[in-house]
This record gives structure tokens, C-alpha cells and sequence, in this order.
């Protein structure tokens, strides 16, 4: 299952920087707006420490984690929608992903231009918002031009469901808010979800703050602005100070921890930023253990039991019996599947089952 958060933000908020740490990679990161030309992907994978865990019980040949994938998408600029700066090239961008990661300056420092002169986290994410509202409601026009005569002569139950979601919708693009902010059914959603909307898209707000910052976010008065912003929105945000996570970005295991150990805080900020993205597009993980391989797999909340064999293999949900069902917490209890079988601990389940995050699975299928 491949998803991509796109990384968006003005110019020189930090994004090729956050980038060069997500992927350990060296895009160019210059102090000039449009640095980055062309959208830049990378995959990450996603160090779960119950992995490692599973690794060391089973030994396995191989380990393979999840992985997520990022896009690094060249700053936005006003008038972005109408074409200005490098435009709808990179709205085009913003469109293919599941999530955006917004990054928003939160520190001064003369010596890196702010492409409008001045520190305003809260204004900088409403040009955002704005270029992608503009472009939301040129979508919605176009498909209302086609749709309304359709529904108003033929009277079909679809088109006059389309045309009057699309009406709410318009009325709310028109007012400055957001479609992610508007209370829609799963009909609704369902009903839009071809349009790939860019203001429905799910927002991580990535503050990028000085790096004695780091451990108390809080002192900072611009991050403390965008926060308010964020939750008034429902929004995740992750304080981040781009410069360390790309020195962490150089160090070997036990250097970082010992890095993160010196700055006072447990975890880095990407590491808080791949765990909110999982949450914030209801992503889970299941694992397959053996001594040939240990492996994570993603899905969504709410997959069945088949659907999420079809994660490894489409013949597996097709061919799907049940499945040999045990929990993280368990097997490092037991040690072994022969003693969790012993206390009763191993369970088969059927078609119906839906995994839970954690849940160590053995798929049953025929050929």
C-alpha cells in the first residue's frame, strides 16, 4: 500500500532541508525561492520499534519495514492558482498525494529571506489556503457547468445529489473555508472523492522552529500562534527544527539517541511526524514473523481480514480462508508460537475479522 505526503510551503521555510533529513538524501536547498524545480520523492521506512523487537526473537534472514513515501513540492507563492510563480504545476503535485505536510516558518533569522519580509506562521498557511481554495472552486465551477443543465432537465437522483453537493461546497470555498473543514456524510465523500480536491486533503502542520526551541516549542510565540491555528482546524501539528534533523539525518543509532538524549526530548521530530501522518490517514500496521523474513505491512483502520491479505498478495485475498491471529504484546510475552498456543493465545479468524493495529497474522488461502 503506497502512500505520499506532500511537503508544501512558501519558499525558504526549511522544506528541501526537512526533506534532506526524511530521506537522507541531498536535494538542493538554496537560499532563493523555486530552488526546487521539480518535485522530489523519497521513500522512508518507518523504524517501528516492535519490528526490531520481532527481529531479534525470530532472527530472521530479512527484516523489511513499512515504508512511506514523501514528495518535496517547490514553494507556493500568491497567485499560484492563476500561474504565478511556478503555479499549477505544482497544484497539479499537491493533487496526486494522500496528505499534506505544510511546513511554517517559526523563527526569525535575518540571514535567510522570508520571500514577503516578515514572520507570520498563520498568514503564510492562508496563502496557502487561499491558492488551493481558488483552485478547488475553478474545479467545482467547471464540473458545474456540465452537471446542472443534466440535472435540472433529466431529474436523475445522482446528478441532483452531485449538483447540490457541489453547490454547499462552492458556498463554503467562497467563504474561505477549507473542504476538510466541512461537515460531509461518507456519502458525500464518497460522492466527491473523484475530484481529488486539494482543500479535502488532511493537513500535518510542520512548525519549523530555532533549535534551542526544540524541547519547549511553547517559548516560541509564532509556534504558539500556528498551534491555536491548528486545533481550531482539527489539525495535527510537529514542532521541528529542520537543521537538527538533518544532522540526526548523518548519525548512526547510537549517535542520535545520545544526540536526542543531549537536546532533552525521547524522539525526533520526524519520527513524531511519520507516527501523526499514520494517525492523521488512519494507517495501521500488521506484521508476518518467520525465520526467512520479518515484515511490517500497512492498511487502514477498518480493512477486513481479507483485504489486508491482499496487502501482501492479491491471490491471498482472493484464495483467503482465515487467518492465524496473534498480538504483538503476546508473542514477546511467550517467546515462542508453541507456547502461545499452549495458553490459547494464537486465534483463528475469519472473513469478517478487522485486524487491529499490532496483530501478527498467518494467511490461509487457497490457490
Amino acid at each position: 500500500m503506497s502512500l505520499t505526503a506532500g511537503i508544501v510551503g512558501l519558499p525558504n521555510v526549511g522544506k528541501s532541508t526537512l526533506f534532506n533529513a526524511i530521506t537522507n538524501s541531498r536535494v538542493e536547498a538554496a537560499n532563493y525561492p523555486f530552488a526546487t524545480i521539480e518535485p522530489n520523492v523519497g521513500v522512508v521506512e518507518v523504524k517501528d520499534e516492535r519490528l526490531i523487537n520481532l527481529s531479534k526473537l525470530f532472527e530472521p534472514e530479512r527484516t523489511i519495514f513499512t515504508t512511506f513515501e514523501f514528495t518535496d513540492i517547490a514553494g507556493l507563492v500568491k497567485g499560484a492558482s492563476n500561474g504565478e510563480g511556478l503555479g499549477n504545476k505544482f497544484l497539479a503535485n499537491i493533487r496526486t498525494v494522500d496528505a499534506i505536510c505544510h511546513v511554517v516558518r517559526c523563527y526569525e533569522d535575518n540571514n535567510v529571506t522570508h520571500v514577503y519580509n516578515r514572520i507570520d506562521p498563520v498568514d503564510d498557511v492562508q496563502i496557502i489556503d487561499y491558492e488551493l481554495i481558488m483552485a478547488d472552486m475553478s474545479t467545482v465551477e467547471q464540473r458545474l457547468a456540465k452537471i446542472e443543465n443534466k440535472a435540472r432537465t433529466s431529474k436523475d437522483k445522482d446528478a441532483m445529489a452531485e449538483l447540490n453537493l457541489l453547490k454547499k461546497i462552492n458556498e463554503a470555498l467562497g467563504k474561505g473555508v477549507c473542504i476538510r473543514s466541512m461537515d460531509l456524510s461518507k456519502e458525500e465523500k464518497e460522492l466527491i472523492k473523484s475530484f481529488n480536491f486539494l482543500t479535502e486533503k488532511p493537513v500535518i502542520y510542520i512548525a519549523n522552529i530555532k533549535e534551542e526551541e526544540i524541547n519547549d516549542p511553547s517559548v516560541n510565540p509564532h509556534y504558539n500562534a500556528l498551534k491555536e491555528y491548528a486545533e481550531k482546524e482539527g489539525s495535527e501539528i510537529v514542532p521541528i527544527s529542520a537543521r537538527i534533523e538533518e544532522e540526526l539525518s548523518d548519525l548512526s543509532k547510537e549517535e542520535k539517541l545520545e544526540f536526542l538524549a543531549d537536546l532533552g526530548i525521547e524522539r525526533s521530530g520526524l519520527d513524531d511526524l511519520i507516527l501523526k501522518a499514520y494517525k492523521t490517514l488512519g494507517l495501521r500496521t500488521f506484521f508476518t514473523v518467520g525465520k526467512d523474513e520479518c515484515r511490517g505491512w500497512t492498511f487502514k483502520e477498518g480493512m477486513s481480514a481479507p483485504e489486508c491479505a491482499g496487502v501482501i498478495h492479491t491471490d491471498f485475498q482472493k484464495g483467503f480462508i482465515r487467518a492465524e491471529v496473534f498480538t504483538y504484546e503476546d508473542i514477546m510475552e511467550y517467546k515462542t508460537e508453541a507456547k502461545l498456543k499452549e495458553a490459547g493465545k494464537l486465534r483463528l479468524e475469519g472473513k469478517d475479522y478487522l485486524p487491529k493495529d499490532g496483530d501478527i497474522m498467518h494467511f490461509r488461502f487457497n490457490n
